[in-house]
Protein backbone atom coordinates (compact mmCIF):
# COMPACT_ATOMS: atom_id res chain seq x y z
CA UNK A 1 0.00 0.00 0.00
CA UNK A 2 1.30 3.21 -1.23
CA UNK A 3 1.26 5.15 2.76
CA UNK A 4 0.86 8.68 0.86
CA UNK A 5 -2.10 7.66 -0.89
CA UNK A 6 -3.55 5.91 2.52
CA UNK A 7 -3.48 9.60 3.93
CA UNK A 8 -7.67 10.19 4.17
CA UNK A 9 -9.54 12.15 6.38
CA UNK A 10 -10.65 9.21 8.36
CA UNK A 11 -6.90 8.07 8.46
CA UNK A 12 -6.67 12.12 10.12
CA UNK A 13 -9.11 12.00 12.72
CA UNK A 14 -7.90 8.38 13.60
CA UNK A 15 -4.40 9.42 14.32
CA UNK A 16 -5.32 12.98 15.50
CA UNK A 17 -6.66 12.05 18.82
CA UNK A 18 -8.87 14.69 20.05
CA UNK A 19 -12.60 15.18 20.55
CA UNK A 20 -13.64 16.12 16.69
CA UNK A 21 -11.94 13.02 15.95
CA UNK A 22 -13.69 10.83 18.07
CA UNK A 23 -16.86 11.79 17.20
CA UNK A 24 -16.10 11.38 13.14
CA UNK A 25 -14.82 8.04 13.32
CA UNK A 26 -17.92 7.06 15.58
CA UNK A 27 -19.63 8.63 12.77
CA UNK A 28 -17.34 6.63 10.46
CA UNK A 29 -18.15 3.31 12.44
CA UNK A 30 -21.99 3.50 12.54
CA UNK A 31 -22.69 4.04 8.91
CA UNK A 32 -19.87 1.15 8.71
CA UNK A 33 -22.13 -0.80 10.68
CA UNK A 34 -25.31 -0.02 8.86
CA UNK A 35 -23.95 -0.81 5.40
CA UNK A 36 -23.24 -4.15 7.06
CA UNK A 37 -26.86 -4.79 8.14
CA UNK A 38 -28.09 -3.43 4.50
CA UNK A 39 -25.87 -5.83 2.57
CA UNK A 40 -27.17 -8.63 4.77
CA UNK A 41 -30.78 -7.71 3.93
CA UNK A 42 -32.61 -9.78 1.78
CA UNK A 43 -34.57 -7.25 -0.12
CA UNK A 44 -35.38 -3.23 0.23
CA UNK A 45 -38.24 -1.94 -1.04
CA UNK A 46 -38.59 -0.32 -4.20
CA UNK A 47 -39.82 3.45 -5.48
CA UNK A 48 -43.02 1.87 -6.76
CA UNK A 49 -44.47 -1.51 -7.23
CA UNK A 50 -42.51 -3.21 -10.12
CA UNK A 51 -43.69 -5.78 -12.71
CA UNK A 52 -40.14 -7.34 -12.51
CA UNK A 53 -38.25 -9.01 -9.71
CA UNK A 54 -35.58 -9.78 -11.81
CA UNK A 55 -33.53 -9.25 -14.98
CA UNK A 56 -31.50 -11.70 -17.67
CA UNK A 57 -29.56 -9.77 -19.92
CA UNK A 58 -28.33 -11.17 -22.98
CA UNK A 59 -25.22 -9.39 -24.03
CA UNK A 60 -24.23 -10.38 -27.37
CA UNK A 61 -20.90 -8.96 -27.23
CA UNK A 62 -19.66 -7.57 -30.73
CA UNK A 63 -22.81 -6.32 -32.11
CA UNK A 64 -25.11 -8.76 -34.41
CA UNK A 65 -25.86 -7.65 -37.42
CA UNK A 66 -29.47 -6.22 -36.89
CA UNK A 67 -30.07 -5.79 -41.38
CA UNK A 68 -29.76 -9.54 -41.30
CA UNK A 69 -31.67 -10.67 -38.79
CA UNK A 70 -34.40 -7.74 -37.83
CA UNK A 71 -34.60 -5.24 -40.13
CA UNK A 72 -35.75 -6.40 -43.43
CA UNK A 73 -34.56 -3.62 -46.14
CA UNK A 74 -35.89 -4.18 -49.59
CA UNK A 75 -34.25 -1.19 -50.94
CA UNK A 76 -30.79 -2.66 -50.68
CA UNK A 77 -31.81 -5.84 -52.07
CA UNK A 78 -32.89 -2.93 -55.14
CA UNK A 79 -29.88 -1.10 -54.28
CA UNK A 80 -27.07 -4.03 -53.82
CA UNK A 81 -23.48 -3.19 -54.69
CA UNK A 82 -24.08 0.53 -55.50
CA UNK A 83 -22.74 3.85 -53.96
CA UNK A 84 -24.48 5.06 -50.72
CA UNK A 85 -25.85 8.17 -51.33
CA UNK A 86 -23.62 11.38 -49.80
CA UNK A 87 -26.51 12.91 -48.33
CA UNK A 88 -26.90 9.74 -46.11
CA UNK A 89 -23.66 9.62 -45.05
CA UNK A 90 -22.55 13.21 -44.43
CA UNK A 91 -20.34 13.76 -41.19
CA UNK A 92 -20.13 10.35 -40.51
CA UNK A 93 -16.86 8.69 -39.15
CA UNK A 94 -16.63 4.65 -39.00
CA UNK A 95 -14.18 2.29 -37.59
CA UNK A 96 -12.59 0.66 -40.71
CA UNK A 97 -14.62 1.63 -43.94
CA UNK A 98 -14.88 4.83 -46.10
CA UNK A 99 -18.39 6.96 -46.57
CA UNK A 100 -19.06 5.99 -49.40
CA UNK A 101 -18.43 2.15 -49.74
CA UNK A 102 -21.18 0.08 -51.70
CA UNK A 103 -24.77 -0.57 -49.79
CA UNK A 104 -24.81 -4.52 -49.28
CA UNK A 105 -28.09 -6.40 -49.04
CA UNK A 106 -28.75 -9.62 -46.72
CA UNK A 107 -27.90 -12.46 -47.98
CA UNK A 108 -30.87 -14.11 -45.36
CA UNK A 109 -34.53 -14.82 -46.40
CA UNK A 110 -37.03 -12.82 -44.05
CA UNK A 111 -40.85 -14.21 -43.24
CA UNK A 112 -43.71 -13.07 -41.13
CA UNK A 113 -44.06 -14.90 -38.25
CA UNK A 114 -46.86 -15.17 -35.05
CA UNK A 115 -50.13 -13.34 -34.79
CA UNK A 116 -48.22 -10.18 -34.38
CA UNK A 117 -46.00 -10.53 -38.20
CA UNK A 118 -43.18 -9.86 -36.82
CA UNK A 119 -40.64 -10.50 -39.63
CA UNK A 120 -37.67 -12.28 -38.82
CA UNK A 121 -34.65 -13.17 -40.58
CA UNK A 122 -33.92 -17.07 -41.51
CA UNK A 123 -31.52 -17.28 -39.03
CA UNK A 124 -33.58 -17.55 -35.92
CA UNK A 125 -35.81 -20.47 -37.11
CA UNK A 126 -36.10 -20.68 -32.96
CA UNK A 127 -36.93 -17.04 -31.99
CA UNK A 128 -39.38 -17.17 -34.57
CA UNK A 129 -41.81 -19.51 -32.75
CA UNK A 130 -41.90 -17.02 -29.62
CA UNK A 131 -42.42 -13.23 -31.50
CA UNK A 132 -45.67 -13.19 -30.05
CA UNK A 133 -43.80 -13.39 -26.20
CA UNK A 134 -41.16 -10.57 -26.85
CA UNK A 135 -41.52 -7.05 -28.36
CA UNK A 136 -38.93 -5.94 -30.89
CA UNK A 137 -37.57 -2.24 -30.67
CA UNK A 138 -35.57 -1.55 -34.43
CA UNK A 139 -34.66 2.22 -33.00
CA UNK A 140 -32.09 1.50 -30.65
CA UNK A 141 -28.98 3.98 -31.07
CA UNK A 142 -26.30 5.05 -28.99
CA UNK A 143 -23.37 7.21 -28.66
CA UNK A 144 -20.77 5.07 -29.12
CA UNK A 145 -18.87 3.24 -32.13
CA UNK A 146 -16.00 0.85 -30.86
CA UNK A 147 -16.67 -2.00 -29.26
CA UNK A 148 -15.23 -0.98 -25.30
CA UNK A 149 -16.55 2.19 -24.41
CA UNK A 150 -19.84 0.76 -26.06
CA UNK A 151 -20.30 -2.25 -24.23
CA UNK A 152 -19.49 -0.42 -21.14
CA UNK A 153 -21.62 2.62 -22.18
CA UNK A 154 -24.43 0.01 -23.05
CA UNK A 155 -23.73 -1.43 -18.97
CA UNK A 156 -22.79 1.39 -17.11
CA UNK A 157 -24.24 4.49 -18.58
CA UNK A 158 -20.98 5.90 -19.42
CA UNK A 159 -18.48 4.81 -21.97
CA UNK A 160 -15.43 4.86 -19.48
CA UNK A 161 -14.97 2.23 -17.36
CA UNK A 162 -15.54 2.78 -13.10
CA UNK A 163 -18.82 3.30 -13.53
CA UNK A 164 -21.01 0.58 -11.65
CA UNK A 165 -23.19 -1.83 -13.88
CA UNK A 166 -26.95 -1.88 -14.04
CA UNK A 167 -26.90 -5.34 -11.84
CA UNK A 168 -24.62 -3.56 -9.63
CA UNK A 169 -27.23 -0.46 -9.70
CA UNK A 170 -30.39 -2.89 -9.87
CA UNK A 171 -28.72 -4.56 -6.25
CA UNK A 172 -27.85 -1.84 -4.61
CA UNK A 173 -31.49 -0.33 -4.91
CA UNK A 174 -33.15 -3.63 -4.44
CA UNK A 175 -31.04 -5.93 -2.45
CA UNK A 176 -31.19 -10.06 -3.13
CA UNK A 177 -33.79 -12.31 -2.56
CA UNK A 178 -31.71 -15.14 -1.97
CA UNK A 179 -29.04 -15.44 0.45
CA UNK A 180 -27.04 -18.48 -0.69
CA UNK A 181 -25.69 -17.20 -3.90
CA UNK A 182 -24.60 -13.83 -5.22
CA UNK A 183 -27.48 -11.47 -6.27
CA UNK A 184 -25.73 -10.36 -9.27
CA UNK A 185 -24.13 -13.37 -11.30
CA UNK A 186 -22.30 -13.37 -14.61
CA UNK A 187 -22.22 -15.94 -17.14
CA UNK A 188 -19.88 -15.93 -20.57
CA UNK A 189 -19.20 -17.94 -23.26
CA UNK A 190 -17.76 -18.03 -26.50
CA UNK A 191 -14.29 -16.18 -25.32
CA UNK A 192 -14.13 -12.87 -23.63
CA UNK A 193 -16.06 -9.01 -24.25
CA UNK A 194 -13.88 -6.13 -24.99
CA UNK A 195 -14.67 -3.71 -22.36
CA UNK A 196 -14.11 -6.73 -19.82
CA UNK A 197 -14.58 -6.87 -16.16
CA UNK A 198 -15.80 -3.18 -16.64
CA UNK A 199 -19.04 -4.70 -18.03
CA UNK A 200 -20.06 -6.06 -14.57
CA UNK A 201 -18.07 -3.83 -12.07
CA UNK A 202 -19.62 -2.28 -9.28
CA UNK A 203 -17.78 0.79 -10.25
CA UNK A 204 -17.87 3.46 -7.07
CA UNK A 205 -20.11 1.65 -5.46
CA UNK A 206 -19.42 -0.83 -2.15
CA UNK A 207 -18.11 -4.17 -3.91
CA UNK A 208 -20.82 -6.19 -2.31
CA UNK A 209 -22.93 -4.87 -5.79
CA UNK A 210 -20.17 -6.58 -7.60
CA UNK A 211 -21.01 -9.11 -10.57
CA UNK A 212 -19.88 -12.33 -9.58
CA UNK A 213 -18.69 -14.50 -12.81
CA UNK A 214 -19.41 -17.84 -12.74
CA UNK A 215 -17.75 -20.80 -13.99
CA UNK A 216 -20.36 -23.76 -15.52
CA UNK A 217 -18.21 -26.56 -15.15
CA UNK A 218 -16.06 -27.60 -11.35
CA UNK A 219 -16.83 -25.34 -9.22
CA UNK A 220 -18.67 -22.13 -9.87
CA UNK A 221 -16.06 -19.99 -8.12
CA UNK A 222 -12.56 -21.21 -7.72
CA UNK A 223 -11.25 -22.51 -4.23
CA UNK A 224 -15.16 -22.45 -2.86
CA UNK A 225 -14.39 -26.23 -2.00
CA UNK A 226 -12.87 -27.14 1.16
CA UNK A 227 -9.28 -28.14 0.86
CA UNK A 228 -8.65 -32.17 1.54
CA UNK A 229 -8.30 -32.66 5.56
CA UNK A 230 -10.70 -29.64 6.09
CA UNK A 231 -13.83 -30.23 7.89
CA UNK A 232 -16.83 -27.84 7.85
CA UNK A 233 -16.31 -27.68 11.56
CA UNK A 234 -12.52 -26.78 11.30
CA UNK A 235 -13.88 -24.41 8.23
CA UNK A 236 -16.52 -22.60 10.85
CA UNK A 237 -13.80 -22.64 13.68
CA UNK A 238 -11.51 -20.65 10.80
CA UNK A 239 -13.78 -18.46 9.49
CA UNK A 240 -14.83 -17.02 12.85
CA UNK A 241 -11.85 -15.87 13.89
CA UNK A 242 -11.19 -14.24 10.85
CA UNK A 243 -14.38 -12.61 10.85
CA UNK A 244 -13.63 -11.30 14.77
CA UNK A 245 -10.23 -9.82 12.96
CA UNK A 246 -11.95 -8.47 10.06
CA UNK A 247 -14.23 -6.93 13.33
CA UNK A 248 -11.28 -5.31 15.07
CA UNK A 249 -9.92 -4.00 11.62
CA UNK A 250 -13.14 -2.21 10.74
CA UNK A 251 -13.84 -0.73 14.29
CA UNK A 252 -9.74 0.28 14.11
CA UNK A 253 -10.52 2.40 10.26
CA UNK A 254 -14.03 2.36 9.62
CA UNK A 255 -13.73 1.40 5.98
CA UNK A 256 -16.83 0.04 4.78
CA UNK A 257 -14.63 -2.08 1.88
CA UNK A 258 -13.91 -4.49 5.46
CA UNK A 259 -18.27 -4.92 5.66
CA UNK A 260 -17.52 -6.79 1.79
CA UNK A 261 -14.66 -8.69 3.05
CA UNK A 262 -16.78 -9.85 5.90
CA UNK A 263 -19.78 -10.72 3.84
CA UNK A 264 -17.83 -12.41 0.77
CA UNK A 265 -16.22 -14.91 3.72
CA UNK A 266 -19.82 -15.54 4.94
CA UNK A 267 -21.45 -16.19 1.07
CA UNK A 268 -18.53 -18.13 -0.16
CA UNK A 269 -19.24 -20.73 2.76
CA UNK A 270 -22.62 -20.71 2.40
CA UNK A 271 -22.24 -21.52 -1.27
CA UNK A 272 -20.41 -24.46 -0.75
CA UNK A 273 -23.57 -26.00 -0.62
CA UNK A 274 -26.11 -23.87 -2.59
CA UNK A 275 -23.17 -23.76 -5.63
CA UNK A 276 -23.64 -27.55 -6.74
CA UNK A 277 -26.47 -28.00 -6.04
CA UNK A 278 -27.60 -24.91 -8.78
CA UNK A 279 -25.07 -26.97 -11.39
CA UNK A 280 -26.36 -30.49 -10.52
CA UNK A 281 -28.47 -30.30 -13.51
CA UNK A 282 -29.97 -34.14 -12.89
CA UNK A 283 -33.28 -32.68 -11.68
CA UNK A 284 -33.71 -31.19 -15.14
CA UNK A 285 -35.74 -33.67 -17.58
CA UNK A 286 -34.31 -35.15 -21.13
CA UNK A 287 -37.02 -32.47 -22.63
CA UNK A 288 -36.05 -29.65 -20.82
CA UNK A 289 -32.27 -30.38 -21.97
CA UNK A 290 -33.02 -30.52 -25.62
CA UNK A 291 -35.17 -27.47 -25.70
CA UNK A 292 -31.81 -25.68 -25.13
CA UNK A 293 -29.68 -27.78 -26.82
CA UNK A 294 -27.67 -27.95 -23.75
CA UNK A 295 -25.34 -30.72 -22.62
CA UNK A 296 -24.54 -30.94 -18.91
CA UNK A 297 -20.74 -30.56 -18.11
CA UNK A 298 -20.00 -28.71 -21.47
CA UNK A 299 -20.00 -25.01 -21.36
CA UNK A 300 -22.47 -23.11 -23.76
CA UNK A 301 -24.43 -20.75 -24.80
CA UNK A 302 -27.47 -22.58 -24.51
CA UNK A 303 -26.50 -24.32 -20.99
CA UNK A 304 -25.85 -21.00 -19.58
CA UNK A 305 -29.28 -20.25 -20.55
CA UNK A 306 -30.85 -22.99 -18.88
CA UNK A 307 -28.59 -22.15 -15.40
CA UNK A 308 -30.11 -18.68 -15.68
CA UNK A 309 -33.56 -19.85 -15.25
CA UNK A 310 -32.09 -21.96 -12.23
CA UNK A 311 -30.38 -18.97 -11.26
CA UNK A 312 -33.99 -17.01 -11.18
CA UNK A 313 -35.88 -19.50 -9.68
CA UNK A 314 -33.21 -19.44 -6.70
CA UNK A 315 -33.90 -15.40 -6.46
CA UNK A 316 -30.74 -13.88 -7.84
CA UNK A 317 -31.33 -10.58 -9.36
CA UNK A 318 -29.82 -9.35 -11.95
CA UNK A 319 -28.17 -12.45 -14.30
CA UNK A 320 -25.84 -11.14 -17.38
CA UNK A 321 -25.12 -13.70 -19.56
CA UNK A 322 -21.90 -12.40 -22.30
CA UNK A 323 -22.05 -13.96 -25.45
CA UNK A 324 -18.92 -12.84 -27.51
CA UNK A 325 -18.30 -13.74 -31.51
CA UNK A 326 -20.32 -10.94 -33.16
CA UNK A 327 -17.94 -8.76 -34.64
CA UNK A 328 -18.24 -9.78 -38.54
CA UNK A 329 -16.16 -7.43 -40.08
CA UNK A 330 -15.92 -10.16 -43.01
CA UNK A 331 -18.30 -12.80 -44.04
CA UNK A 332 -21.50 -11.37 -42.07
CA UNK A 333 -23.58 -14.29 -43.40
CA UNK A 334 -20.93 -17.02 -42.62
CA UNK A 335 -20.32 -15.24 -38.81
CA UNK A 336 -23.93 -14.92 -38.16
CA UNK A 337 -24.74 -18.45 -39.14
CA UNK A 338 -22.01 -20.01 -36.44
CA UNK A 339 -23.13 -17.12 -33.98
CA UNK A 340 -27.40 -17.79 -34.23
CA UNK A 341 -26.32 -21.34 -34.24
CA UNK A 342 -25.22 -21.17 -30.78
CA UNK A 343 -27.34 -18.76 -29.39
CA UNK A 344 -30.77 -18.71 -31.41
CA UNK A 345 -31.71 -21.61 -29.45
CA UNK A 346 -31.38 -21.56 -25.95
CA UNK A 347 -32.26 -17.57 -26.12
CA UNK A 348 -36.06 -18.94 -27.64
CA UNK A 349 -36.35 -21.73 -25.32
CA UNK A 350 -35.52 -19.26 -22.31
CA UNK A 351 -38.84 -17.33 -22.96
CA UNK A 352 -40.64 -20.54 -23.41
CA UNK A 353 -39.36 -22.47 -20.38
CA UNK A 354 -39.85 -19.06 -17.89
CA UNK A 355 -43.07 -19.14 -19.48
CA UNK A 356 -44.46 -22.70 -18.67
CA UNK A 357 -42.97 -22.18 -14.97
CA UNK A 358 -44.15 -19.04 -14.57
CA UNK A 359 -41.62 -17.51 -13.91
CA UNK A 360 -41.55 -14.70 -17.62
CA UNK A 361 -44.42 -12.57 -15.69
CA UNK A 362 -41.88 -11.63 -13.04
CA UNK A 363 -38.92 -11.95 -14.98
CA UNK A 364 -37.29 -9.04 -17.52
CA UNK A 365 -35.38 -10.77 -20.18
CA UNK A 366 -33.45 -8.46 -22.41
CA UNK A 367 -30.89 -9.41 -25.58
CA UNK A 368 -28.95 -7.02 -27.62
CA UNK A 369 -25.37 -6.13 -28.38
CA UNK A 370 -23.74 -2.60 -28.28
CA UNK A 371 -24.50 -1.51 -31.44
CA UNK A 372 -25.75 -2.56 -34.80
CA UNK A 373 -23.58 -2.75 -38.08
CA UNK A 374 -23.64 -0.51 -41.54
CA UNK A 375 -25.92 -1.26 -44.64
CA UNK A 376 -22.18 -0.63 -46.23
CA UNK A 377 -20.05 -3.50 -47.31
CA UNK A 378 -17.21 -3.75 -45.57
CA UNK A 379 -13.96 -5.02 -48.12
CA UNK A 380 -10.30 -4.82 -47.26
CA UNK A 381 -7.96 -7.10 -49.39
CA UNK A 382 -5.10 -5.49 -46.83
CA UNK A 383 -6.79 -6.74 -43.61
CA UNK A 384 -7.95 -10.00 -45.86
CA UNK A 385 -11.87 -8.95 -45.32
CA UNK A 386 -14.99 -9.19 -47.33
CA UNK A 387 -18.25 -9.21 -47.26
CA UNK A 388 -18.79 -7.95 -43.58
CA UNK A 389 -20.07 -4.92 -42.15
CA UNK A 390 -18.59 -1.92 -39.81
CA UNK A 391 -20.04 -0.88 -36.77
CA UNK A 392 -23.21 1.54 -37.05
CA UNK A 393 -24.07 3.20 -33.42
CA UNK A 394 -27.03 5.15 -35.42
CA UNK A 395 -29.70 2.08 -35.48
CA UNK A 396 -29.60 -1.20 -34.46
CA UNK A 397 -32.16 -3.72 -33.02
CA UNK A 398 -32.81 -5.21 -29.51
CA UNK A 399 -35.68 -7.19 -28.06
CA UNK A 400 -37.31 -7.56 -24.51
CA UNK A 401 -39.93 -10.24 -23.17
CA UNK A 402 -41.48 -10.56 -19.96
CA UNK A 403 -41.25 -8.08 -16.74
CA UNK A 404 -44.14 -6.19 -17.79
CA UNK A 405 -43.53 -5.73 -20.87
CA UNK A 406 -45.95 -5.59 -23.47
CA UNK A 407 -45.58 -8.82 -26.14
CA UNK A 408 -46.36 -9.20 -29.95
CA UNK A 409 -45.23 -5.55 -30.76
CA UNK A 410 -41.96 -4.00 -33.05
CA UNK A 411 -41.46 -0.70 -32.15
CA UNK A 412 -39.14 1.61 -33.80
CA UNK A 413 -38.31 2.31 -38.00
CA UNK A 414 -35.31 3.02 -39.63
CA UNK A 415 -35.07 4.76 -43.23
CA UNK A 416 -35.03 2.56 -46.43
CA UNK A 417 -31.28 1.85 -46.05
CA UNK A 418 -31.85 0.91 -42.57
CA UNK A 419 -28.83 3.65 -42.23
CA UNK A 420 -31.00 6.17 -39.85
CA UNK A 421 -33.87 6.13 -37.26
CA UNK A 422 -37.09 8.04 -38.81
CA UNK A 423 -39.43 6.76 -35.76
CA UNK A 424 -39.38 6.18 -32.21
CA UNK A 425 -35.97 6.78 -31.51
CA UNK A 426 -34.79 4.54 -28.19
CA UNK A 427 -31.47 5.71 -27.14
CA UNK A 428 -29.54 3.47 -24.40
CA UNK A 429 -29.97 5.69 -21.52
CA UNK A 430 -34.11 5.31 -21.95
CA UNK A 431 -33.61 1.53 -22.52
CA UNK A 432 -31.74 1.23 -18.99
CA UNK A 433 -34.09 3.81 -17.43
CA UNK A 434 -36.95 1.21 -18.45
CA UNK A 435 -35.48 -1.61 -17.39
CA UNK A 436 -35.44 0.02 -13.84
CA UNK A 437 -38.77 1.37 -14.27
CA UNK A 438 -40.08 -2.32 -14.59
CA UNK A 439 -38.25 -2.68 -11.18
CA UNK A 440 -39.96 -0.38 -9.29
CA UNK A 441 -36.85 2.22 -9.53
CA UNK A 442 -36.66 5.47 -10.86
CA UNK A 443 -34.18 6.09 -12.28
CA UNK A 444 -33.91 9.60 -11.64
CA UNK A 445 -33.83 8.63 -7.80
CA UNK A 446 -31.39 5.85 -7.96
CA UNK A 447 -28.26 7.81 -7.04
CA UNK A 448 -25.11 7.50 -5.12
CA UNK A 449 -23.43 10.66 -3.69
CA UNK A 450 -20.05 10.84 -4.30
CA UNK A 451 -17.48 13.99 -4.34
CA UNK A 452 -20.17 15.94 -4.02
CA UNK A 453 -22.52 14.94 -6.59
CA UNK A 454 -24.85 12.91 -7.09
CA UNK A 455 -24.66 9.66 -9.75
CA UNK A 456 -27.01 7.51 -11.93
CA UNK A 457 -26.92 4.98 -14.34
CA UNK A 458 -28.73 7.12 -17.00
CA UNK A 459 -26.13 10.43 -16.59
CA UNK A 460 -28.07 13.36 -17.02
CA UNK A 461 -30.30 11.79 -19.71
CA UNK A 462 -32.85 9.07 -19.71
CA UNK A 463 -36.94 8.19 -20.53
CA UNK A 464 -38.76 5.24 -19.75
CA UNK A 465 -40.32 3.78 -23.27
CA UNK A 466 -44.00 3.63 -22.17
CA UNK A 467 -44.81 2.14 -25.46
CA UNK A 468 -43.16 -0.94 -24.11
CA UNK A 469 -45.08 -1.15 -21.33
CA UNK A 470 -47.40 -3.92 -20.76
Amino acid sequence: MNPLLDQTRRHFFRECGVGVGKIALASLLAEGLMNTARVEAATRPSHFPAKAKRVIFLFMAGAPSQLDLFDNKESLRKHDGKPVPAEVVKDQRYAFIQPNASLMASRFAFKKHGKSGAELSEMLPHLSKVVDDIAIVKSMHTDQFNHAPAQIFMNTGSPRPGRPCIGSWVTYGLGSETNDLPGFVVLSSAGGTSGGAANWSSGFLPTTYQGVPFRTKGDPILNVSNPAGIDKRLQRDSLDLIRSLNEDHLRSVGDPEINTRITAYEMAYRMQSSAPEFLDLRGETKETLELYGAEPGKPSFALNCLLARRLAERGVRFINLFHEGWDHHSDVAGGLKGACGQTDQGAAALVIDLKRRGLLEDTLVVWGGEFGRTPMVESNANLGRSLGRDHHPQAFTMWMAGGGIKPGQTMGRTDDLGFHIVDEPVHVHDLQATILHLLGLDHLKLTYRLQGRDFRLTDVSGNVVSKLLA
